[in-house]
C-alpha cells in the first residue's frame, strides 16, 4: 500500500478544529491513540472564540439529563445514550478540573468566570497537546474514500496528499458563520458515502424588519417582554424573554429561538410580531399605572413623563405609532389617548422582512439523518470507523449553551470509541 510519498497510518484523523473536533481529538489522544487533527483555517476554534459575544456560553446547567434533552426538540431518544456517557455535570467538571472556573447566569447559561472564550479554547488546546495530538492548520480536505480491501479510510487533501487512518471523526460543522470555515463540505462527502442529508438551513438567526424606526433605537435591550407572532391575523406562538434592537431588526436569545419557526411561516406569507412590554399586567392595570403618572405629573409634557413607565428610547416610538403629540400636557391627555397608549405598549407591531443569512447564524439546522448514527459511539451505521459529531448532525436546539453541550457530548463519545 505504502509508497515513499504516503504517510504512516493514523489511528484517528479528526477533520475540523472546532469545539466538537478538539474535544474528540483530545479524548482520543488521552487514550494513547495516534491522532491527527486537520483544520482548514489558519487557526483553530474560530467559531468557538466568537460564541456568546466572545464570552462562550459553555453549557446550560440542567443537570437532569431528561430535562436537558427535552430542549433538543424530539431527539432525546437518540441522544440519551450519548448523554449518559458525558452530560452537563461532566462538562462543568471537565473545565473546572482543568483550571477554568465557571459561573451560572440567566436561564441556566454557564460561562467561564473570566468572561472570555479564550479560556475555553485554552483548556481544549492543552487537552489535545497532553494527548500528543498532531495539529495541521490550513489543511483543506477534498474528499473521503474507503479502501475496499482493508476498510482503511483515505482522506484526500486539496494539496494532493493522501492520509490513511483506521478511524475518522467528521467535525466539519454546518453552514452557519461561513467565515469561520463552516461551509458544508462535510455533507457533500457524506452523501457520496451513502448518507442521507436533511437539507441544511440556518437556525438561530436575527430577524430583519421593515419598520424604519428600529434604526433610531439600535442597541436598546428590552427584558421581561413577550413576543407573539401572527400570520393572516392568526396568532402563532408567544415567547417571553429579552430582545435587542439592531440597526436592521431584532436579535437576542428570545428572537434567536423563534427564528426557525418564523422562517417556516415566511414560506407561506407575511409575518408580524408584536411586543408586549408588560406581559405581567393586563390593559386595565397598565392603564391605571399610566393614569397615576399623568395625575402626579399633570403639569409636565407627555413626552417627558412616559420614560417613567417605558424605556426612554421607546417614548418617541410609542408616540409616533399612536399619533399622539408628545407636547401635550399630562392633564390634557384624553381618555381615548390613554387607551391608545396602553394598547400600544401591549402590542408594538414589528413587520418581518426576513431572516438574516448564514453569515449571522449562530447554528444551522439540517444534517445527517439521526437513524444512520449509533449514538452509543457516534459511529456511522453505514461506514465503519467513521464518526460524526456536532453540527453535522440533524439536531435543532435553542440558544443558551445547548449547541456547545452537543459538541462536548458527541465529541467526547466519539473520542472515547474511535
Amino acid at each position: 500500500m505504502n509508497s515513499n510519498s504516503q504517510e504512516k497510518i493514523w489511528d484517528v484523523v479528526v477533520i475540523g478544529g472546532g469545539a466538537a473536533g478538539m474535544m474528540a481529538a483530545g479524548k482520543a489522544g488521552s487514550r494513547g491513540k495516534k491522532v491527527l487533527l486537520l483544520e482548514k483555517n489558519t487557526d483553530l476554534g474560530k467559531k468557538l472564540l466568537i460564541t456568546g459575544g466572545g464570552r462562550c456560553n459553555v453549557t446550560n446547567n440542567k443537570t437532569n439529563t431528561r430535562e436537558m434533552l427535552s430542549k433538543y426538540k424530539g431527539n432525546d431518544q437518540f441522544l440519551f445514550s450519548a448523554f449518559s456517557q458525558f452530560d452537563v455535570t461532566d462538562t462543568i467538571k471537565f473545565f473546572n478540573d482543568r483550571g477554568m472556573p465557571t459561573k451560572e447566569e440567566n436561564e441556566g447559561r454557564v460561562f467561564p468566570v473570566s468572561d472570555s472564550s479564550q479560556s475555553v479554547f485554552d483548556v481544549l488546546y492543552k487537552y489535545m497537546k497532553e494527548g500528543n495530538v498532531e495539529i495541521r492548520k490550513s489543511s483543506i480536505v477534498g474528499g473521503i474514500t474507503i479502501k475496499k480491501d482493508t476498510g482503511e479510510i483515505i482522506i484526500q487533501t486539496k494539496s494532493g496528499n493522501k492520509i490513511y487512518t483506521k478511524s475518522c471523526v467528521l467535525a466539519t460543522g454546518g453552514t452557519s458563520r461561513p467565515e469561520t470555515g463552516s461551509t458544508g463540505e462535510g455533507f457533500t462527502w457524506l452523501k457520496k458515502l451513502g448518507h442521507k442529508i436533511i437539507e441544511n438551513d440556518v437556525a438561530l438567526v436575527p430577524v430583519a424588519l421593515n419598520d424604519t424606526w428600529v434604526k433610531k433605537i439600535s442597541g436598546t435591550t428590552l427584558t421581561d417582554i413577550k413576543l407573539t407572532t401572527f400570520q393572516n391575523n392568526q396568532k402563532q406562538e408567544s415567547h417571553k424573554g429579552k430582545i435587542l434592537f439592531t440597526h436592521v431588526g431584532i436579535s437576542g436569545p428570545t428572537v434567536l429561538n423563534m427564528s426557525k419557526d418564523i422562517g417556516e411561516l415566511l414560506k407561506y406569507g407575511d409575518v408580524t410580531i408584536t411586543i408586549d412590554l408588560f406581559p405581567a399586567k393586563d390593559n386595565r392595570m397598565l392603564k391605571q399605572n399610566l393614569q397615576d403618572i399623568l395625575v402626579e405629573e399633570s403639569n409636565k409634557k407627555l413626552k417627558n413623563v412616559l420614560g417613567q413607565l417605558i424605556p426612554s428610547t421607546l417614548v418617541s416610538v410609542i408616540l409616533e405609532l399612536t399619533g399622539i403629540d408628545g407636547e401635550t400636557f399630562c392633564h390634557s391627555v384624553s381618555s381615548e389617548d390613554r387607551i391608545k397608549l396602553t394598547k400600544q405598549m401591549k402590542e408594538i407591531p414589528l413587520h418581518v422582512k426576513g431572516l438574516l443569512g448564514k453569515e449571522k447564524a449562530i447554528v444551522s439546522s439540517g444534517g445527517v439523518t439521526l437513524t444512520e448514527i449509533d449514538f452509543k459511539t457516534m459511529q456511522s451505521r453505514l461506514v465503519p470507523n467513521l464518526y460524526i459529531v456536532g453540527d453535522v448532525l440533524n439536531i435543532d436546539r435553542p440558544s443558551g449553551g445547548y449547541s456547545l453541550q452537543l459538541c462536548w457530548t458527541t465529541g467526547f463519545v466519539a473520542g472515547s470509541n474511535c
